[in-house]
């Protein structure tokens, strides 16, 4: 019996060794995993110092309207690659009328003054005529704001689509997304980019009733992804929506049309009250409140996964606001 005692404890201390080598080898390679990714983060976040205007190749735009462009500003979180996507969503409409490009804001977080001045440099490289800007979701404000500072240097936008766009954060349906954000982003503390996944999912279970536990995962997993924007971005874009006042706009807008579009069902931006802030700050460049997203899922800023219903309405406001150029523009003004 005793033997069979040493034998056992034998036993149990090998099957412990092997057992805790196993261990240490997963651990390891797990590590040299996370390691390896966040390194590679680190480089592709590098590279996106830069604020950058991304074309969306097409050779028909590009040999019907050589000076002319839509230009999409991504919203809220939304990385360079979605912002291409959301913009190829919409090519078959928004190709009728001009070549695309998608405004990239720069990882060191949002500055409205190097968007502005990188706008102006695209504008004067290529010499263009005719600007339309597509403000998807909160890229609907910086569109309205670039568009009245492009105007004060002598170049106007024909038209701004505010695509479920918030005209202040009270259309925000959660304010609880700006409790401790902006407070801790203007008081200089910024989130560093290796807990920022951390970051993501104590955010998202703060609001939990507000998606299933899939979601949380997968918008979580999203945001560790090196292509996602950086976290100071995010804060940034928060400060962003949380001091925007759409009257600062209502005399610099000159003759650029305005159109919102949105959806009742949106559980991110309160629609009517985003419809009606827009008509109110706004009023004499809104010229339609009319178009809705009906049936798109989700309601909230989505032409990516509901693109005939985006590309109805873009192709309606095109027919009814732009024009097909027919030549004059911005070159005179270079």
């Amino acid at each position: 019996m005793e033997h069979d005692g040493v034998r056992a404890a034998l036993r149990g201390a090998r099957d412990f060794r092997e057992s805790s080598r196993r261990s240490f080898l997963i651990g390891s390679a797990a590590a040299a995993v996370a390691t390896a990714d966040l390194a590679f983060t680190r480089v592709i976040q590098s590279q996106r110092e830069l604020t950058r205007i991304l074309p969306l190749d097409d050779d028909d735009a590009r040999a019907r309207f050589p000076d002319d462009r839509w230009v999409l500003f991504p919203g809220y979180k939304t990385s360079w690659e979605e912002g291409l996507w959301i913009l190829n969503s919409l090519r078959p409409a928004l190709s009728r009328r001009a070549q695309m490009a998608v405004m990239g804001y720069s990882n060191r977080g949002l500055d409205i003054n190097n968007i502005v001045a990188t706008m102006n440099r695209y504008v004067e490289n290529f010499r263009l005529e005719r600007l339309y800007f597509y403000g998807h979701s909160f890229g609907g404000m910086v569109a309205v704001e670039v568009a009245a500072r492009l105007r004060d240097r002598g170049i106007p936008v024909e038209l701004v689509l505010l695509d479920s766009s918030p005209s202040s954060r009270f259309d925000v349906q959660d304010q609880r997304m700006f409790d401790g954000v902006v407070l801790l982003y203007e008081a200089g503390v910024r989130v560093p980019i290796s807990v920022r996944g951390t970051y993501e999912l104590g955010e998202r279970i703060v609001h939990k009733n507000e998606r299933t536990w899939s979601q949380i995962v997968d918008q979580t997993l999203e945001q560790l992804s090196p292509l996602a924007p950086s976290s100071e971005l995010i804060q940034s874009e928060s400060s962003y929506i949380y001091h925007f006042d759409v009257s600062r706009f209502r005399l610099s807008l000159g003759e650029t049309k305005v159109v919102f579009t949105g959806n009742p069902n949106d559980g991110v931006v309160d629609y009517a009250r985003a419809r009606t802030g827009w008509a109110r700050g706004l009023p004499d460049n809104l010229v339609s409140a009319d178009h809705v997203t009906e049936g798109a899922l989700p309601a909230h800023a989505s032409p990516q996964w509901n693109p005939g219903i985006y590309q109805g309405i873009v192709s309606a406001v095109q027919r009814d606001y732009v024009p097909v150029p027919r030549g004059g523009g911005l070159k005179r003004l270079f």
